[in-house]
């Protein structure tokens, strides 16, 4: 494998941006070192221009991209999935699957165990992520309402066993019928348990962060607010993600599914350590088309793509993002972000938010050497995964 040394670029470092040269060597960063270090020539040298230079972008949230959905029963959707997004800087991600029958999750995962062994496929897939079907009819957005269910222990323990540990998060709504059950199965198996799709009040969210629910799906997007019951004012999972301190979300700053001022109401209310960038992009991400349709090619739901963004055929609601990484931090920048802070929402915070035991998001001696190059513009000039340069747009 190649040996590269980076130099004449501004990396992105967590708590900054400094003036280094980074080494990759087998696959990993080898050293971060002076401008000033001499070092043999066996590396490459590559000047980077001035450009910015950060570890590779990680979305935890990521139904398709490039025309295909992760629920495709496709051989190619991973690799058209994964190149789409790859080439906007993304090196690592969750695949995720919608609410769906049981026996389409469980073709779904045979498919990502496939591509999880595929050498074609340079991005890191960092386990899977289901986002249902235990959630609410009440906040079901553009998930199809047949497909919605309590939750079943049979079922739900069937899935996990077929996935041979691969489920890493798993995205429920905690007031349905089960709950309590499915946390204690999804504590003692090491799953992330997100709260998704919820229309619970903040009373129920607080017991259910005591059960382990951690994680907020999707900031704003299908979930409950402020009721009235008896006239006195209840709180929703809305709410409970500001109220609750230690409560970590995730937003689709794609600048359509929150307009600029409530994301910059987010990260003034909420420590940023808290909040990771996703994209929730479905296939038409990393494509110029009008007209797709969300979830597996077996199962669509048609919607049309206008605005920036994708939505049901009547425009009622919002059917996904089409975002890519690079538009997400691009978005934060413009309300006030510091560039550095915008790239830890997406590389440092999803590991840490998910608990992953791998050295993706830094850029540290050891870390894996998935790396992104950018302008101010945060316009991709070079991805590398894990040593190879994968992406090269000079």
């Amino acid at each position: 494998m190649m040996k590269y040394r980076l130099c004449g670029g501004n990396l992105i470092k967590e708590n900054g941006i400094e003036k280094s040269d980074l080494l990759i060597s087998d696959g990993k960063i080898e050293a971060v070192i002076s401008p000033d270090t001499l070092t043999t020539d066996e590396y490459i040298k590559t000047d980077c221009n001035g450009y910015y230079i950060s570890a590779g972008f990680i979305d935890i949230h990521q139904h398709g991209g490039g025309g295909n959905d992760y629920m495709d029963d496709d051989k190619d959707a991973y690799f058209n999935i994964c190149s789409a997004h790859l080439a906007h800087g993304t090196t690592s991600v969750m695949p995720t699957f919608l609410s769906a029958d049981k026996s389409s999750i469980l073709s779904a995962i045979e498919r990502y165990k496939d591509a999880k062994n595929d050498p074609g496929i340079s991005t890191t897939l960092l386990g899977i992520h289901i986002e249902g079907p235990y959630i609410s009819s009440k906040q079901a957005g553009a998930q199809k309402p047949e497909h919605i269910r309590i939750f079943d222990e049979d079922e739900y323990r069937e899935i996990y066993s077929a996935s041979e540990g691969h489920i890493k998060r798993w995205s429920v709504a905690p007031e349905i019928e089960g709950a309590e059950k499915f946390a204690d199965f999804a504590n003692e198996n090491g799953i992330t348990l997100s709260i998704a799709h919820s229309d619970a009040d903040l009373y129920t969210v607080e017991s259910s962060y005591k059960l382990g629910f951690r994680h907020i799906t999707h900031l704003y997007s299908c979930m409950s607010t402020i009721i009235r019951r008896g006239g006195f004012r209840v709180p929703g999972v809305l709410e409970a993600s500001y109220y609750i301190d230690d409560m970590n979300v995730e937003i689709i700053a794609d600048g359509c599914h929150i307009p600029p001022s409530l994301l910059s109401y987010a990260v003034k209310f909420k420590d940023n350590d808290r909040i990771a960038l996703i994209t929730d992009s479905m296939r038409a991400a990393g494509q110029n088309v009008e007209k797709s349709y969300l979830g597996s090619m077996h199962d669509p739901l048609p919607v049309i793509i206008e605005d920036g963004v994708a939505k049901l055929e009547d425009r009622s609601a919002f059917a996904g993002s089409i975002a890519t990484a690079d538009r997400l931090i691009r978005n934060m920048i413009k309300i006030g972000v510091p560039l550095h802070s915008a790239v830890k929402m997406m590389t440092v915070n999803p590991i840490r938010m998910m608990e992953l035991n791998v050295k993706k998001g830094k850029l540290l001696e050891g870390y894996d050497a998935d790396i992104c190059i950018f302008d101010d513009d945060i316009n991709i000039k070079k991805v590398f995964c894990q040593g190879k340069l994968e992406i090269e747009n000079e």
